[in-house]
């Protein structure tokens, strides 16, 4: 058997191929869009994609099943109860597929979504024990995905708990204790509220250790998985829309359109947005006047997508050399109105200075100065609930986690100094650049976040 787990950081998504070297057959599972890794790696060991898998609709990011397919001629497989609009392969409850030696068992695990399902691994056919199962968002180590993400299109959250309770129970914890499990998701996701930095466990080991498995009947479990879940991006739903749809596919070669400043601003004139990729440090030591920072050492795509309306255009801002990379990772969440790079942003923030701007970042002891003289600043902290009240917050703060800060924008006073921090420094130069970009007049976000306010302020609550 060949068993390979791509995980993507930026957005702690893994993506599976599992292949037969006595056939040479093999599938991908939940791929990210940009397949070209896969189809290297396949060619590489002597494999044929013959099937790709998706567990569920993905929310957080647009899957590759179709541009794998194009590729491959592979069919795309989903539970027998999904609906996309694109013909696939229906796979029944407990429904098994040999690629030779390797066999694979469907079993449907509806709560996280309707139409979840998790894959059983058989190494042999005839072995005592399977040697894995890929569980999607339906477990996570440490955690189980969470229900609410469809609530607000027609399905309970607490039905869908209830099914999850009864999919962890009655189809993957009657598993052997050593079957390994390989999830959709890590820490960092908001599939899920305490998911593991581990990429893999076992059965047993979930028993042991996961607290939503622990819970000792249904009703706590509901309780459990239905509250202090993060908030869920602004893409979300669109992206589980396109993940059904038989919509256009990536060419993850296809370089980005070099634009001059001039064209760029009237992009940006008729709608588009300017999205800096470059790290809040050089971002603050100068951009050009309008643009959103949103770093691409970071969780690019994610917040990129909590930050952006699904429906405007994008012009980027990169380092030389990263335009593609820009794109590809906008693509991973279906944002595809991408309409090229700002060509030499440096050279043009020296030819138009009047264009280009430095933005303000305090430390703590500035921050303890500026609060002390100045009582009308606002305080925006950008952090997820659970952070706060894990960590504690500033004295005064308002939260508004970055997936609903725009629709918070009514809360906050343009016309007011406004101080913005996270918990490092990455999201609150997201957020500090957007209400810039929004007419704010005075916005500074905190470096270090508070994780360097904490130590060494009292004014924490």
């Amino acid at each position: 058997m060949i068993f390979d787990q791509y995980y993507l950081d930026c957005l702690s998504q893994a993506s599976y191929l599992v292949g037969d070297e006595s056939t040479g057959r093999a599938v991908v599972v939940d791929p990210r869009r940009d397949v070209g890794e896969y189809l290297a790696d396949a060619e590489a060991k002597g494999l044929s994609i013959e099937l790709v898998i998706e567990t569920h609709f993905h929310a957080d990011f647009l899957s590759g099943h179709l541009e794998l397919a194009a590729a491959t001629g592979a069919e795309v497989a989903y539970s027998s109860v999904a609906s996309p609009d694109f013909d696939f392969r229906a796979m029944q409850d407990g429904e098994r597929v040999s690629l030779g030696e390797v066999v694979l068992e469907f079993r449907h695990t509806p709560g996280h979504t309707p139409e979840s399902m998790s894959i059983v691994v058989w190494e042999h056919a005839d072995d005592a024990e399977p040697h894995a199962v890929l569980t999607g968002d339906t477990l996570f180590i440490g955690d189980v995905g969470r229900p609410d993400l469809l609530s607000s299109v027609g399905f309970s959250q607490d039905d869908l708990a209830s099914q999850l309770y009864d999919s962890l129970h009655g189809q993957l914890m009657v598993l052997p204790d050593a079957t390994k499990v390989f999830p959709g998701h890590g820490a960092g996701s908001a599939c899920g509220k305490n998911l593991s930095t581990d990429t893999w466990s076992t059965i047993g080991e979930q028993r042991r250790t996961n607290y939503a498995i622990k819970a000792p009947d249904k009703e706590t479990f509901i309780d459990l998985v239905t509250e202090g879940q993060p908030t869920a991006p602004g893409y979300f739903l669109y992206d589980a829309g396109l993940n059904k749809s038989d919509h256009g596919l990536l060419d993850e070669t296809e370089p980005t359109v070099a634009l001059s400043w001039g064209e760029a601003q009237a992009a940006m004139e008729a709608g588009a947005v300017l999205l800096d990729g470059r790290d809040p440090e050089d971002f603050a030591r100068g951009y050009l006047e309008g643009s959103i920072n949103v770093g691409l050492n970071g969780r690019y795509a994610e917040f990129a997508g909590s930050i952006v309306p699904v429906d405007m255009d994008i012009v980027v801002v990169v380092e030389p050399g990263a335009e593609l990379e820009a794109k590809n990772r906008l693509a991973r969440i279906g944002f595809d109105r991408v309409l090229g790079h700002v060509e030499a942003p440096y050279g043009v923030m020296q030819s138009n200075p009047e264009d280009a701007g430095i933005a303000s970042r305090l430390t703590a002891e500035q921050l303890v100065d500026r609060l002390a003289q100045d009582d009308s600043v606002q305080l925006v902290d950008v952090r997820g609930p659970g952070e706060c009240e894990s960590a504690g917050v500033i004295d005064g703060a308002l939260n508004m986690p970055v997936a609903t800060v725009r629709s918070q924008l009514d809360d906050l006073d343009p016309n007011l100094p406004t101080v913005v921090y996270c918990a490092g420094g990455y999201r609150s130069s997201v957020v500090a650049s957007m209400l810039r970009a929004e007419g704010f007049a005075d916005v500074s976000d905190l470096i270090g976040g508070f994780d360097a306010w904490a130590p060494d302020n009292a004014c924490v609550s």
